[in-house]
């Protein structure tokens, strides 16, 4: 088929992007990644770490090829998704307070995403007369999001590996649309407008960020990332690691947080599913008046400093699963939630003169936790407090 009739048609698209919502949408040729070798020079240095799935001979083939996913793609659709949401206050600084990645503050934005994306396409299947076939990826598949979102033209890769646009910072959900109808490609983000700052890679409390390789591209050694410790990774945190990650207990969001880019463009979203939900400032609370009680009160309350560290910590799993239900925080899971609740409160704990009589308790109690990592961790959170002089 030839090409649609081009850019009247695209111009539409981005408007009837925007009324879905989206920030931004691009389109880009489904040509050959020019991105494989860089990855598969990170897969052989071990970079990935417990990410297996990652290496798979069948996804290594696939981001080089999206001929692989959808043997009748003609174009890529980019859509940016905007999630930047403002700290509680007393967050992060707070010790006792655990802190949450903003983008799972709210609703897990595979759903949200997905939806607008389908929405999207199913527009444009309405203006072309012979239909659009289309398969929409929200971190759902070999796709490598980030240099398909700079080819069409939405920015460039930062030195903290994220995408960043010059006038909206890096608080991004990138979506993606192959569609077997051929519409005229965007320009490519050819601009590297980090230049000689380093902000990122020396706000890095892990040292995870490693600068641009000799072909400059940015490189994560995500085995330090505390995105990575603290979400994907399923074994013990390593120690000397432990005391780096703080009072972050799902993500980080430190490398985008100080840049200059994003501290200064980066604008609320205005997508209500991503605004943090009711339960994500809110604390566990039992009936004081009933020591047989183990469950949660019929009501939470509500706070506006974010969750307490010894209320998750308390957590039974059954409000750990309404807690996190319907949020990309599952993905750590009940064990992963208490293994990085437990480094933190001993990160707290380390920092006071007199040791935080419930944090202590809630540690204690933890040593027999059924999983080990938990109970590890809990042990080391507990050898962290001070012991008094002599």
């Amino acid at each position: 088929m030839s090409s649609v009739d081009g850019s009247s048609l695209v111009a539409a698209l981005r408007e009837r992007g925007a009324a879905l919502g989206l920030a931004m949408v691009g389109v880009t040729t489904p040509e050959a990644s020019d991105h494989v070798a860089h990855v598969g020079r990170w897969l052989a240095q071990g970079y990935h770490g417990g990410m297996a799935y990652l290496a798979r001979e069948d996804a290594v083939a696939r981001r080089g090829d999206l001929h692989r996913t959808m043997e009748t793609v003609r174009s890529v659709v980019v859509a940016a998704d905007e999630y930047a949401q403002g700290d509680p206050p007393g967050v992060p600084d707070d010790p006792s307070r655990g802190v949450i990645a903003r983008y799972a503050r709210g609703r897990d934005y595979h759903k949200t995403l997905k939806k607008k994306l389908v929405a999207l396409a199913r527009w444009l299947d309405g203006q072309v007369a012979r239909g659009v076939g289309f398969r929409a990826y929200v971190d759902t598949g070999p796709i490598l999001e980030r240099e398909l979102a700079q080819r069409a033209g939405l920015g460039w890769f930062g030195k903290n590996t994220m995408l960043i646009h010059p006038r909206r910072g890096s608080y991004f959900f990138l979506g993606v649309l192959l569609v077997d109808v051929e519409l005229p490609a965007d320009k490519p983000f050819k601009a590297d407008h980090c230049g000689s700052c380093r902000a990122c890679l020396d706000a890095c409390p892990t040292g995870a960020l490693l600068g641009r390789d000799e072909r400059g591209a940015p490189v994560m050694d995500a085995r330090r990332c505390i995105s990575y410790l603290t979400i994907e990774h399923r074994g013990p945190i390593p120690e000397e690691l432990r005391p780096l990650t703080g009072n972050r207990v799902f993500g980080c969001d430190i490398c985008q947080e100080v840049c200059p880019y994003t501290h200064k463009f980066s604008r609320p979203s205005q997508e209500p599913d991503y605004s943090p939900r009711p339960a994500w400032e809110a604390e566990w609370d039992r009936d004081a008046d009933d020591p047989d009680d183990d469950g949660p009160t019929e009501a939470v309350i509500p706070t506006t400093d974010g969750p307490a560290l010894v209320a998750l910590m308390r957590m039974s799993e059954d409000e750990w699963d309404a807690y996190t239900r319907g949020s990309a925080m599952r993905r750590a899971g009940y064990a992963g939630l208490r293994r990085n609740v437990a480094i933190a409160l001993g990160n707290w704990l380390a920092g006071m003169d007199t040791p935080d009589p419930e944090a202590v308790g809630e540690l204690v109690a933890a040593l027999s936790d059924e999983d080990d990592v938990v109970a590890e961790a809990a042990a080391w959170a507990l050898g962290r407090i001070k012991r008094p002089s002599p």
